[in-house]
């Protein structure tokens, strides 16, 4: 956390493509009991990216490469603001163990995915999915 109260955090929309087509990858966070991308809080001397990567990995086991940032999302948590950076994550590794932050992961068409995940501002990110 900064000085003014702002927390940050980053994270990944997570994608691939099967003989279905595009499928995007949901988690369940049971601390929340939400369906939400995978995203965390920056740790000391890592960059947003970095953390991003890290989050993803950490929390659903899958790797992948790098696409473009997508809108940022701001909102209010107990000690100020929480701003997330988000990147688009083409999957190409990983396989999922649930752990303590993610006991359940989903691939899902993003129609599905709409219906699914818990928050607006997810929701919007998948326009932002290649179509």
């Amino acid at each position: 956390m900064s000085k003014n109260g702002l927390v940050r955090a980053s994270g990944c929309v997570v994608y691939r493509i099967t003989d279905d087509g595009l499928e995007v990858l949901v988690a369940h966070r049971p601390r929340y009991d939400d369906w939400d991308f995978p995203k965390g809080k920056l740790e000391d001397g890592e960059t947003d990216l970095e953390c991003a990567l890290r989050e993803t990995e950490e929390e659903t086991g899958f790797t992948g490469e790098v696409g473009p940032e997508l809108p940022s999302d701001r909102y209010p948590v107990n000690k100020g603001d929480k701003l997330v950076r988000w990147w688009l994550l083409h999957q190409t590794g990983g396989r999922f163990k649930a752990n303590d932050e993610v006991d359940e992961v989903r691939w899902l068409s993003p129609e599905t995915a709409a219906d699914v995940l818990s928050y607006d501002h997810a929701k919007g990110l998948l326009a932002h999915l290649p179509r």
